[in-house]
Formats: structure tokens, C-alpha cells, sequence
């Protein structure tokens, strides 16, 4: 079958060509093809000499994940269900607004953090996935969408990688991702607008920040070590000191001048006006007296059985939000996009409680349609 030419960045694109015999702007102009016209038919390069599409043909393909589902919401929201393979499946969420349009995608299979709060966490860990199923995901949602709502200018302006998986748990293989993201061969993204989310890999934030810095989001969730332990088990590994003083290192870095702290509202656990006293306190102390450097995203909560929580009421998420913003931390209250299709913080991947039903589902398609959908087959039937 060949080496699929998404699992390449630039550079290991170059090398590839380079084993063919080719020079380096012929990379250039293939990573183009693939990335910012999203072309799959190598005959279709038609700037590239009859020879080396050939060579390619031989040796390469340009091959998508397969789409098993799409759902549309009601606010504009679409979330797709790509197989993986081996039975698993991963989701990818696509958020439009007035000045953006925003793509979360996944980085694993399942996730290993398992906080308490997240039904993605609650489904297990199978593997990581590679770095050309990462970037499939923008490939496939970036050109689908161009033909779904008739534009040739990009659609997508924003990625975070806050699908499912812990990314920085994947990091070589998210890293391969971000670069291919941010070239202005590929889909030439601001660092400033590819998001990074982490509960507190310690090390890999530091390796991030050498490496690749884009924005950063930490999942907070509590501004206190014993309670954060019972909500996000990574923390007993990387405490909140080590945890905090990562931050204001990778500030100097980063390419905004704050640092995201995402901060999900739980009933009775975390949404109390101590612990956001406790919140203000916690981001003074790192700041050195300032807090210009923090934003808190208050999350609200999308509840699961297994969790044994519950949503945090309106109320008391806008007395946590004005005790924040009254000690003069940016604060904001996030708006819930797509819930209805469960494509909502910590929902991914939606409808199932554990990763044995997503194998279900996924045989149960493979069995009615043997043959694995295209994006094309996909687009004509939805």
C-alpha cells in the first residue's frame, strides 16, 4: 500500500522525496497539494513531472480516515466519528462563530488521564494515534467543509486539541501534527490560534515550549492538591506547585501573554466562593502579585452517570465568575456548543459509556457497508 504522505511534516516529506531521487521543492509542492488543496489523486498534481507521479503512485498514498458518522447541530456545531481501525474510533468537532471557525480534535484513542469529570476519560485508553491520523482530522474537515458550505477562502482560523486524548501524552507524534499545521505550505495556522490542552504533563510542557510553542490551556479544575487528586489523578504525579511554576515558564514562550485555565463547574465540589478565593490566591502567588497573566475558562459541566456529579446551577457559576473577575482575573463563562449531538467538553466520544460499545458500533457498520466510506462517499450520502 505505500507510506501514507499525512503522517509526513515538511521535513519528512523532503526526506521521503529525497530517498526517490527527488529535490526538496518537490516536497514543497506535494505538501501543498496535499495540505492547502487538499488533493488525494496524485494525477491531479499536474505541476509535478509524469515521472515522479508515477514514482508516487508506486510507492505512496494520500489516504484519509474513514468517516463512520457525521451529526449536524442545531447551532451550527458538526461532529464527525472517524475510524481508527482495530475497533476504535475517534472524534473531531468542527464550532463555527461570527469570527472564526474552530476544529477540536483528538490525539488519542480514549484517554489515560481519566478525570473524573470527563465520560472520554471513563471509556479507557487504547493507543495514540499517529501523526497523520491527527492531522487527517483538519484535512478531512478543512476540504469537506470548503465543499459544504461553497467557499474556496479557509474555513478553519482555530485548532485546539482538546478532543480526546491527553496530547501531550502523544507528544512526538502531536508535535509532527502542530508543525504541519502552522506552515505556510500547509495550512499556514497562527501559533497564537493552534491550541494546546494538557492536565499537567510537567515535562512535556517544558519540551512544548523548546519545541513548538502554541497557545497553552491547563485543565485546572481546583485551585487546592487534595481536591484536584480526587478530580484529575495526574496531579499526585505533577502537584499543583510544579504544575504552576510550568506555566509561568512556558509564558515566557508563549505566543500570547497569558496563560488558559480551564476550570470545569462541578455542584458542591469545586464552585464554591472559598475555592474561587482559593483560585484568585493560587494565580496572584505565580503571578507575583499580578494576575494579567491568566485567563479562566469556566466550563459548565456535562453530566454522565458514572461520574456522580452534577452541573454546577447558573447561580453559583456567576458568583464563582464575579468573585474571579472582581479580583481582576479575566474570566469567562463558556458558551455549550453542539450538546445536543454530544460533541460538548468531556463528551467525546459521545453516546457510548465505554469503548466496548464503540466496537459495537463500528462492526455493526463494517458489517451492513464491507467497504470502507470515503469522505466522498460520506459527503453524497449525508
Amino acid at each position: 500500500m505505500g507510506a501514507n504522505l499525512l503522517d509526513y511534516d515538511l521535513e519528512g516529506l523532503a526526506l521521503f522525496c529525497e530517498r526517490l531521487g527527488e529535490k526538496r521543492f518537490r516536497a514543497v509542492q506535494l505538501f501543498r497539494w496535499i495540505h492547502q488543496k487538499g488533493a488525494s489523486d496524485f494525477d491531479a498534481m499536474t505541476d509535478l513531472a509524469k515521472s515522479l507521479r508515477d514514482k508516487l503512485k508506486a510507492c505512496a498514498t494520500i489516504t484519509p480516515l474513514s468517516v463512520l458518522s457525521r451529526q449536524d447541530s442545531a447551532d451550527g456545531t458538526i461532529k464527525w466519528l472517524f475510524d481508527v481501525g482495530g475497533g476504535d474510533a475517534i472524534e473531531a468537532v468542527y464550532i463555527p462563530e461570527t469570527d472564526r471557525g474552530t476544529l477540536c480534535i483528538s490525539s488519542q484513542a480514549g484517554c489515560a488521564v481519566a478525570c473524573r469529570f470527563c465520560s472520554t476519560g471513563h471509556q479507557g485508553f487504547s493507543r495514540n494515534l499517529t501523526a497523520g491520523e491527527i492531522i487527517a482530522q483538519l484535512w478531512f474537515a478543512e476540504h469537506f467543509l470548503r465543499t459544504h458550505l461553497g467557499r474556496d477562502e479557509r474555513i478553519i482560523s482555530n485548532v485546539v486539541m482538546m478532543g480526546m486524548g491527553e496530547p501531550l501524552q502523544n507528544y512526538d507524534q502531536v508535535l509532527s501534527a502542530l508543525r504541519t499545521m502552522l506552515h505556510d505550505h500547509g495550512y499556514g495556522l497562527s501559533r497564537r490560534r493552534v491550541t494546546v490542552s494538557t492536565s499537567g504533563m510537567v515535562p512535556m510542557m517544558d519540551r512544548l515550549g523548546q519545541d513548538c510553542a502554541v497557545a497553552l490551556a491547563v485543565s485546572l479544575h481546583a485551585p487546592q492538591d487534595a481536591l484536584r487528586d480526587s478530580l484529575v489523578p495526574l496531579n499526585k504525579k505533577y502537584p499543583l506547585d510544579a504544575l504552576m511554576q510550568a506555566c509561568v515558564r512556558y509564558l515566557d514562550v508563549a505566543p500570547r501573554d497569558f496563560i488558559t485555565f480551564e476550570y470545569c463547574m462541578l455542584e458542591g465540589v469545586n464552585d464554591t466562593p472559598e475555592l474561587a478565593q482559593a483560585l484568585v490566591a493560587l494565580m496572584r502567588h505565580y503571578g507575583q502579585g499580578q494576575l494579567s497573566w491568566c485567563k479562566l475558562n469556566l466550563i459548565p459541566f456535562n453530566p454522565f452517570p458514572a461520574s456522580g456529579l452534577q452541573r454546577s446551577s447558573a447561580q453559583r457559576v456567576q458568583v464563582f465568575a464575579q468573585t474571579l473577575s472582581a479580583a481582576g482575573v479575566v474570566t469567562t463563562v463558556r458558551k455549550t456548543r453542539g450538546d445536543d449531538i454530544d460533541a460538548a467538553c468531556g463528551q467525546l466520544a459521545g453516546e457510548v459509556k465505554d469503548r466496548t460499545q464503540v466496537m459495537r458500533r463500528i462492526d455493526k457498520r463494517r458489517a451492513a457497508e464491507p467497504a470502507h466510506f470515503s469522505p466522498e462517499i460520506v459527503h453524497d450520502l449525508l
